[in-house]
C-alpha cells in the first residue's frame, strides 16, 4: 500500500464515520475524486447528500463552494461577472462560486435552463467564458450536485447534455434500521462537540493518487467488455427481450470513458494492479444509468434506469 493509497482510504474511513450506513455512496465519491469526475446524487430529503459532500470538502485541503439552485438564479450568480471600477474606469472580473475546488450544486434541478447552460462549459472544459474572456478553473475541480426525486413543483429536468457530463449518478437510499440509533448518537455528539477532527489530505496527494489510478492496467478483453456493455445500450435489438422493449437511446462515448476511468479507480482502491470484469460491473450502474433513455413502455411499467443497466449486466457476458 502506497502512502497515497493510505491517504485516500483514510478519507473514506472518515466519511463513513460521519455519514453512517452509506458505504456505497462513500465509495462512489472516492471513485469520482480519483477519476476526476462530477457526481449527481439523487435521494430523498435527510439522506445526508449535502452532509457527505461538505464532509468530503473538510477532509481535503480545498476551497468549498455552495450554490443553492433556485428558479430566480442567474448564470452570473454561478460564473461571476464583470464589475466596473470607477477609480480605474475599467472592468474587473469577480469570480463566482463555480471557482471552488469542490462545488456543491444543491438541488440542481431547481434552476432554469440558462443556468444549467452556464455549467456546461465549466463541467466539460474546466473553464468559464464571461464577456468574451476565458477564465480557467482550479486544477482540483469537482461539481457534486444533489436533487430530490419526488418533488416536481418548481423543478426543471436537467438537459441530457448536462446529465452526460456527470461521471457518476449515485442514488442515496435511506439508511438501514440498524444505523438509525448510531445516527442519532452521532448528531447528538456533534452538538456537544465530542467528535474528533480529521487532518485534511493535501491536493498533491490527490493528484499523485490519480497518477497511480491512470497506471492501472486495462487488458484488451476488459476494454472489449466495456464496449460490449455500451453497445448493448445502443443496439438492444442484438439481445431482444427486455432490453429491446426498455431502451430508446443508449450511452454516448462519454459512457465508455466513464467506465474506463471509474473501473480503474475501483481496482486501485482494492489494491489490484489490473481492471477485472468485477470492477467494471461494480461501477457500471453509476456510470451508465443516467446515460440511457427509456421507452414510454418502460416508464409506464415503472422500470428504472438502474434496473435497465442491471439487465444489461445479466445479458452481456465478459470474455
Amino acid at each position: 500500500m502506497t502512502s497515497h493509497h493510505d491517504s485516500i482510504l483514510k478519507i473514506g474511513e472518515a466519511l463513513n464515520a460521519a455519514v453512517l450506513g452509506q458505504q456505497a455512496v462513500v465509495e462512489r465519491l472516492l471513485i469520482a475524486l480519483l477519476a476526476d469526475g462530477h457526481v449527481l446524487m439523487e435521494g430523498l430529503p435527510g439522506t445526508a447528500k449535502t452532509r457527505s459532500i461538505k464532509t468530503l470538502s473538510k477532509l481535503i485541503e480545498s476551497d468549498f463552494s455552495r450554490i443553492q439552485f433556485t428558479p430566480d438564479l442567474l448564470p452570473s450568480d454561478v460564473t461571476g461577472s464583470e464589475i466596473y471600477r470607477d477609480q480605474t474606469s475599467t472592468f474587473d472580473f469577480q469570480s463566482g462560486p463555480i471557482f471552488g475546488n469542490l462545488v456543491l450544486a444543491d438541488e440542481i434541478n431547481r434552476a432554469p435552463a440558462k443556468v444549467q447552460a452556464a455549467l456546461l462549459e465549466a463541467m466539460e472544459e474546466r473553464q468559464v467564458t464571461v464577456a468574451g474572456t476565458t477564465h480557467s478553473l482550479p486544477k482540483l475541480f469537482l461539481v457534486l450536485a444533489t436533487q430530490n426525486p419526488i418533488e416536481q413543483e418548481g423543478t426543471y429536468p436537467l438537459p441530457e447534455a448536462q446529465m452526460d457530463r456527470f461521471l457518476l449518478y449515485v442514488q442515496v437510499p435511506y439508511p438501514a434500521d440498524e444505523h438509525e440509533l448510531a445516527i442519532l448518537r452521532l448528531v447528538r455528539g456533534e452538538k456537544t462537540g465530542n467528535l474528533e477532527q480529521s487532518q485534511a489530505t493535501s491536493q498533491e496527494a490527490i493528484f499523485a493518487a490519480r497518477k497511480e489510478v491512470n497506471a492501472v492496467h486495462v487488458s484488451e478483453a476488459a476494454e472489449q467488455y466495456m464496449v460490449d456493455l455500451i453497445m448493448a445500450t445502443r443496439e438492444p435489438s442484438r439481445y431482444g427481450g427486455k432490453l429491446e422493449q426498455w431502451i430508446r437511446l443508449g450511452a454516448s462515448p462519454r459512457g465508455t470513458i466513464a467506465l474506463d476511468a471509474a473501473s480503474r479507480a475501483h481496482a486501485w482502491l482494492a489494491e489490484e494492479e489490473f481492471v477485472s470484469p468485477e470492477n467494471i460491473r461494480a461501477v457500471a450502474p453509476a456510470c451508465l444509468a443516467h446515460r440511457v433513455h427509456l421507452t414510454y413502455e418502460a416508464e409506464a411499467a415503472g422500470v428504472t434506469r438502474t434496473g435497465v443497466i442491471d439487465e444489461v449486466l445479466k445479458v452481456v457476458v465478459s470474455v
